[in-house]
């Protein structure tokens, strides 16, 4: 399953059934630029989780809304809730065991 962009029009309703990971970036952020290969590799392994990106120059409000201050930040959401937040760079192993926290 590929990762799909999502805004500040579509974020809720993306993001309200089951296990969400959202990738808040930039073009500019070279973090983000290492980390999102990973968020594309995973959401090819793992297909109970849904997958997106957000970047956060286009969407000004979800972020603020959250208190998203450094990118990459990485939010987990099941069944719409926040349950998990991530800054900066993970590994995909590591990405991996936070996600299966929360799939069942």
């Amino acid at each position: 399953m590929a990762v799909k962009e999502t805004t500040d029009q579509t974020f809720e309703q993306d993001t309200a059934q089951g296990v969400a990971l959202i990738d808040f970036w930039a073009t500019w952020c070279g973090p983000c630029r290492m980390q999102s290969p990973v968020v594309d590799a995973l959401s090819e392994e793992m297909d109970n989780v849904n997958f997106f990106k957000m970047d956060v120059d286009e969407n000004k409000e979800t972020p603020g809304k959250f208190r998203i201050m450094s990118i990459p930040t990485l939010m987990v959401k099941k069944d719409g809730e926040v349950v998990d937040q991530i800054v900066g760079y993970h590994p995909q192993e590591a990405l991996k065991k936070i996600l299966e926290q929360y799939t069942d």
